[in-house]
């Protein structure tokens, strides 16, 4: 059992005794912890993540943002640590599984004859978390040195909206004694040979429409019902769906971040089939690029409850008001460093809005600068699929992609406002 350049230690990538990179079974290993929620299982994430940061030889903080909601923290600190710092930001927690529609145990983390490895979370995002570890391994095994503090942030409750995750985390005074200057964050796989890296997100805005009416026997043709308003507010929000999916089929620049997405996910109302209902209800997922005015979208909305009859009213369940747009132009010192970084690897970079949302954006609402990236190219996209896989190889790539990545970011010389 030859040690390869990663250097010793129970994830350094030495070969295990059936000839697997230990990079690759430490991986697995965290793919069968079950952090699945309804009840994920933080506890057994946060013990793994305390070894991994003894044997990295890392200090680690565990702030309770909220009751049974901890965040870990690990911090290789820099030459100069009064300059802002790198963040390498992964959520511990993964989406339910419907097992019935899985080839395998979707926490077994069963890795077929072609390396490919089928567990929840192994593009969502366990492959990140592990792949940050491993290149700090690495960097740390070769004796390098980094300008810049790295932390390697870990946080539950992601996959439920981050409101008891990042999202409280970023008001507290933990975070802000960081000094963070930029953030990796997760991204998409790119079932192409091109790696996709998201730079700002669509804002997600989750609305109940409440339609009062007129009720009655259903012998009778009542005036005013609940029905025929609903009627108008559905065929206005899925005419909007349309018009908006016509101009993504239309446009070859434009990829689904930069269209809004309106989905009806709920309908209610009714107590039997002949009483005319006093009030039906529904409920759409909208999700909002950038480029949008929000202000006047609203107003739109607004408008389509008049048009639909009296008292028709909405609320919003979720409502993310925050455009920011990390900077991709050549002359952004960070931005310059992770695509030169990029480029000396022959690596293609392909620049989105990430059409759904992960922590980035409560990260990118203070004002710091954030990435998605998840280096994983020739990957069909599987995030919260039945049989969610990844192939060792592009796992094990991504360790030495992070690997130069980081040492890139740490490496931005001191900024004017720095000095």
């Amino acid at each position: 059992m030859l040690p390869d350049k990663d250097g010793p230690g129970v994830g350094g990538g030495q070969s295990s005794p059936e000839g697997e990179d230990t990079s690759v079974s430490l991986f697995r290993e965290y793919l069968r912890l079950k952090t699945v929620h309804p009840d994920p299982d933080y506890d057994a994430a946060l013990r793994f993540l305390e070894r991994m940061a003894d044997e990295l030889g890392l200090p680690i903080k565990k702030i309770e943002v909220c009751p049974g909601r901890v965040v870990l923290i690990m911090t290789w600190e820099g030459m100069n640590p009064t300059l802002k710092s790198i963040l390498l930001n992964s959520h511990t927690d993964v989406v339910p599984v419907f097992q019935e529609h899985w080839k395998y145990d979707a926490f077994s983390a069963f890795k077929d004859a072609e390396g490919n490895i089928y567990a929840r979370g192994t593009q969502d995002m366990k492959c990140v978390t592990i792949q940050y570890i491993q290149a700090v391994r690495r960097l740390k095994a070769e004796g390098r040195k980094l300008m810049r503090t790295v932390h390697l942030m870990f946080v539950p409750d992601e996959e439920v909206g981050g409101h008891k995750g990042m999202e409280t985390f970023v008001k507290h005074p933990e975070f802000q004694k960081l000094n963070l200057g930029f953030a990796l964050d997760e991204g998409l796989a790119n079932p192409g040979e091109a790696f996709t890296v998201f730079y700002g997100e669509r804002n997600p805005w989750w609305i109940t429409v409440h339609c009062p009416g007129s009720p009655g026997h259903g012998s009778r043709f009542v005036e005013n019902t609940a029905a025929e308003k609903l009627r108008h507010v559905m065929n206005c929000f899925l005419d909007f769906r349309e018009k908006e999916k016509h101009r993504l089929n239309t446009s070859e620049c434009f990829t689904l971040g930069d269209v809004t997405t309106v989905n009806m996910t709920m309908v209610k109302g009714g107590v039997a089939y002949n009483v005319i209902p006093p009030e039906m209800d529904v409920s759409f997922d909208l999700r909002i690029p950038p480029t949008v005015n929000l202000q006047e979208f609203e107003k739109q909305i607004r408008e389509w409850c008049r048009e639909a009859g009296e008292d028709v009213t909405y609320e919003f369940a979720q409502k993310h008001m925050n455009q920011n747009v990390t900077s991709t132009e050549a002359d952004d010192p960070w931005w310059s460093a992770f695509s030169g970084a990029c480029k000396a690897m022959n690596i293609t970079l392909e620049k989105e809005i990430f059409p759904a949302a992960t922590d980035s954006r409560f990260i990118r609402a203070v004002g710091i600068p954030a990435i998605g990236f998840s280096p994983m190219n020739r990957t069909p996209i599987l995030l919260h699929d039945h049989n969610e896989y990844l192939n060792e190889q592009v796992f094990l790539k991504g360790i030495g992609v992070f690997e130069r990545l980081i040492s890139a970011l740490a490496s931005v010389p001191a900024r004017p406002e720095e000095a």
